[in-house]
């Protein structure tokens, strides 16, 4: 490495003096991302986010400083250097200039400000959006927040923003980092972060990389996004909001309160911040679900149908505290902790008919040839619940967690700067005493209405008395973490590769260090002795009626009676004179699994101006990962054949170059050509196989599958406004070697398990079609992209005009993806879209701010794309492919300041009343219909020190 940089460097400059410059505002808040230079742009710095500009190698003497800032009056003064190390700091006024007057900015147009400087500064392709204004929109989570970025879909659960695409590149292409550092997830099998487990609160800033420099990690083909929390402020702040609402749809309560609080001690040499919040919320939703199935002349019907009812109760918790030391000018350590806790209570009540004899001989048709039902049916229902008591208390509790403890430094030893950071992280899902009961009956005449495919029904006629088969007793018990191990450690000098031109040259080393763990078990009951009688029917058990008047998919859909969550939660499974207790492995053993990975890295970049104008980022960058991975074969379902291991290695070789051109000081161009890859989610890694002989499905790992690596183009020109706007537009493109996709055959035979497993017993007999899923690789893919973004206070207008402002960004997207296998490895599919490439990703807000008031009017649209979940993909037959339907959301926001230290604030959530829609290969062909409703909030902010 140090002949590397010996090669490089031509021009190493004399030792003198340090400079460092604290940039803030009226009330003593950091401005990062301010343009700073010393005697007229000799030389130049961009404050971080800390808001401190340094400058190395200064002369001794008096020098000229001057900062500009978006939104702020300009900053010049003289100031001395003693050629050691020399502090100062400059205080800016915030206010534009304009035809009729000066605006001065409000707290919103001060968070743009923030944003837009540090985007306008970076080496890369970026988005930033800082916690001012993320407060001004209604959203609870980060995900939600993040959803207004331009290029960035979300995907919904339980009415919240989750897992996050970026460019139209799924969940498993893009990264999440916390302060720099890797999340790990919560979730048992794949290596997406929950962004519903954070509060938008308790973020400063949000930081979306779209191009990566060399000392990123390179596994974001899609973006990284960075969650940067708050840091130690320069006096005194203490803050708190306490907000209360109202969901609709359970005509429930929602209470939500926060704090920050912080100061600096000793001189200003230590400081301190710590934030909390808590966030409980009672509501539910509604839902209908449909698999469509065809005949031998292709007449559609509806082969297994659910309605569902859920009754939910989120409780998010999350604090973080950090603590910063300044041993000298030179010398500062930071410790930095974060821990977010929800857990989601859950009853879930689900109505099921569905379809268990032969396509063949056992389907009804009208008159007109169309089929009305089928008269080999089944009929369920089911009563998801928990044990009595605790924190169960007769829900199913899933209980996930991710704490993070950091300890990192920054030093500077004469010329050269150093960084380092250690950080170790872990993220859990429990799920106790998670129970389940469903009684039922077989054989049974289903009808179906499929007159409107959208909103599928399906009826029978079966008594209560009738529901004699009781389908399932069950408790499980799931436990599933990830800890991660991360170290860096960073070098930057001044080089120059142009003599009268000044660059760094920047290289560091870095270690994860991943393990993950999913240990499930699951029991199944059968009531003996007297127990046994109470379980005949339904009928004679305690029943709770779900039937609502306002169900949303349609009030046609009355539920019934299910078993009540209390009488599930109060059986004493462990009495043995009542109950009879089963292991049954078949349920949990094919999925239980532990991996272990580790990726180290090591990189070098030289950041240099070519001219006054013209400047680069260029990096390659090395990553070598080694994983060690373990499963469980299982044969007919519950026969444990063996445990199969996988280790393996590889190491890629990643270059990157990202330029910017600056027309002028608020106008610039940026380019770039990276190099960037994605993993497999562990699970699809393990080397597992499972027979379930009972449904007739088969489901394997995949120990074959390779990393997707792609070569990225971006272009992007961005105008940026003095007045806090900026209007810009660009293109991208990815050529992706590969992808990943999840192969799901409904037809599959005994000749096909012959060839592809012919090691394994077959469990298909002759004349049987069974299901077979596995996650693979296909050949190749490229996306091409175009986004524009226009933010800008209409500051230009008279009167109240003035106070309007529009947010407006759209991105389009064209995906093409081939090679689509089956097991022998002959095509089936070709010229198919790239699983989560919404093609339209659309935001609006119109907002208006005075000295007191401010309000907000915001629209999210996204169009259908291809879904890529465990029950869905591609495979031979485009009737199965599964979309996830287009969305559209409009919220509502206002606040009015009472005083300078007391605000009211109203909040409205999803006024469309939105639905979370899957559809089946047609538009018309409801997959998945669940509705969340809208949400209010009102509440009290508190500015005591800010």
């Amino acid at each position: 490495m140090a002949m590397v940089c010996l090669f490089m460097t031509t021009i190493l400059y004399a030792q003198n003096g340090t400079i460092k410059v604290k940039i803030i505002d009226e009330q003593k808040l950091n401005l990062p991302g301010a343009n700073v230079s010393l005697d007229n742009q000799k030389m130049s710095a961009i404050s971080n986010t800390s808001g401190v500009a340094t400058f190395y190698n200064v002369p001794a003497g008096t020098h000229t400083l001057r900062i500009s800032y978006l939104g702020y009056k300009d900053y010049e003064k003289s100031i001395t250097s003693t050629g050691t190390v020399s502090e100062f700091t400059a205080s800016l006024e915030s206010g534009v200039s304009v035809l009729k007057g000066v605006i001065v900015l409000g707290d919103r147009l001060k968070g743009q400000s923030k944003a837009l400087n540090q985007q306008k500064n970076t080496d890369n392709i970026s988005n930033i959006i800082s916690a001012d204004q993320i407060g001004r929109f209604p959203d609870a989570n980060i995900g939600d927040a993040i959803k207004r970025v331009p290029g960035i879909a979300m995907q919904n659960d339980q009415g919240e923003a989750r897992n996050i695409i970026v460019r139209g590149m799924g969940p498993e292409f893009n990264s999440v980092t916390l302060n720099g550092e890797r999340i790990p997830s919560a979730e048992g099998d794949n290596r997406r972060i929950q962004m519903d487990l954070i509060p938008a609160d308790m973020i400063q800033t949000v930081e979306v990389s779209k191009t990566l420099t060399a000392d990123m990690d390179a596994d974001a083909i899609g973006g990284s996004v960075n969650l940067v929390t708050r840091t130690a402020p320069n006096g005194k702040r203490l803050s708190a909001t306490v907000a209360g609402g109202y969901n609709p749809i359970r005509a429930s309560f929602i209470g939500t309160v926060n704090f920050i609080a912080g100061s600096r001690f000793a001189k200003n040499k230590l400081g301190y911040v710590i934030s909390g919040s808590f966030n409980r919320n009672e509501y539910g939703s509604d839902n209908v679900e449909a698999v469509w199935s065809k005949d031998a002349n292709g007449k559609l019907y509806v082969s297994d149908h659910d309605q569902r009812i859920y009754d939910l109760l989120r409780i998010r918790r999350s604090a973080t505290a950090t603590v910063d030391y300044k041993i000298s000018p030179l010398h500062t350590i930071y410790v930095t902790g974060s821990y977010n806790w929800r857990d989601d209570k859950e009853n879930r009540f689900r109505l099921r008919h569905r379809f268990r004899g032969n396509a063949a001989t056992d389907l009804i048709y009208d008159a007109a040839g169309n089929i009305s039902g089928y008269n080999v049916g089944e009929v369920l229902r089911q009563t998801k619940g928990g044990a009595a008591g605790g924190r169960v208390d007769n829900r199913r509790l899933e209980d996930q967690r991710v704490r993070s403890l950091a300890i990192k430094g920054e030093h500077l030893f004469g010329k050269v700067k150093t960084d380092w950071s250690v950080q170790f992280a872990r993220a859990s899902e429990e799920r106790p005493n998670e129970r389940y009961i469903s009684m039922g009956r077989r054989n049974i005449t289903v009808t179906q209405d499929i007159s409107n495919p959208e909103r599928p029904y399906l009826t029978d006629n079966t008594a209560l008395t009738g529901y004699t088969r009781r389908n399932e007793l069950t408790e499980q018990f799931q436990n599933q973490f990830e800890k991660d191990i991360n170290a860096k450690l960073n070098f930057e000098i001044p080089a120059s590769i142009v003599k009268t031109q000044s660059g760094n040259l920047k290289f560091g080393l870095r270690l994860r260090s991943k393990e993950k763990k999913r240990d499930n078990n699951f029991f199944e009951y059968t009531p003996i002795g007297a127990s046994a009688g109470s379980f005949a029917n339904i009928s004679l058990l305690p029943l709770t009626d779900k039937t609502a008047s306002e169900f949303y998919p349609g009030e046609r859909f009355a539920a019934g009676l299910f078993v009540s969550p209390g009488f599930l939660g109060g059986l004493n499974f462990k009495d043995a004179t009542r109950f009879t207790e089963s292991d049954v492995p078949e349920e949990y053993l094919s999925g239980n699994f532990s991996a272990k990975e580790t990726i180290s890295a090591g990189y070098i970049e030289l950041k240099q101006n070519f001219s006054d104008r013209w400047s680069a980022n260029m990096g390659v960058r090395i990553e070598k990962t080694s994983i060690n991975y373990s499963g469980n074969i299982v044969e007919d379902g519950d026969q444990l054949k063996g445990i199969a291991n996988l280790k393996n290695s590889y190491t890629d070789f990643l270059p990157n170059v990202n330029a910017k051109y600056k027309f002028d000081n608020n106008t610039v161009f940026k380019g770039a050509i990276t190099r960037s890859i994605a993993r497999p989610r562990y699970y699809d890694l393990v080397p597992f196989f499972n027979i379930n002989p009972n449904d007739q499905e088969l489901s394997a790992g995949n120990p074959k599958m390779e990393p997707v690596r792609s070569w990225n183009i971006d272009l992007m020109f961005e105008k940026y406004y003095k007045s806090v706007g900026i209007i810009s537009g660009g293109v991208f493109y990815k050529k992706i070697d590969r992808f990943f996709y999840t192969y799901l055959d409904q037809q599959y035979t005994q000749a096909e398990f012959s060839r592809d497993f012919p090691t394994i017993t077959n469990p298909i007999g002759a004349g049987e079609n069974w299901q077979f899923t596995q996650r693979r690789n296909g050949d190749g893919a490229s996306l091409l992209g175009l986004e524009v973004a226009a933010q800008r206070q209409l500051d230009f207008l008279p009167g109240i005009w003035k106070g309007f402002g529009v947010y407006f960004n759209y991105t389009y997207t064209y995906s093409k993806a081939d090679g689509i296998y089956d097991g022998g490895g002959s095509l089936v599919r070709s010229n198919v879209k790239l699983p989560g490439a919404a093609p339209h990703i659309f935001n609006f807000s119109l907002s208006y701010e005075n000295s007191k008031f401010v309000s907000r009017l915001s629209a999210n649209y996204t169009s259908s794309y291809v879904d890529d979940s465990d029950d869905a993909g591609y495979n031979a037959d485009s009737f199965n492919d599964r979309f996830y339907d287009k969305q559209f959301f409009l919220d509502f926001n206002a606040s009015y300041a009472v005083n300078h230290r007391t605000r009211i604030f109203t909040e409205a959530n999803n006024l469309t009343n939105q639905p979370l829609r899957y559809y089946q290969g047609n538009k018309s062909r409801t997959a998945q219909l669940e509705y969340y409703g809208p949400r209010f909030n009102f509440g009290l902010k508190f500015d005591i020190n800010k």
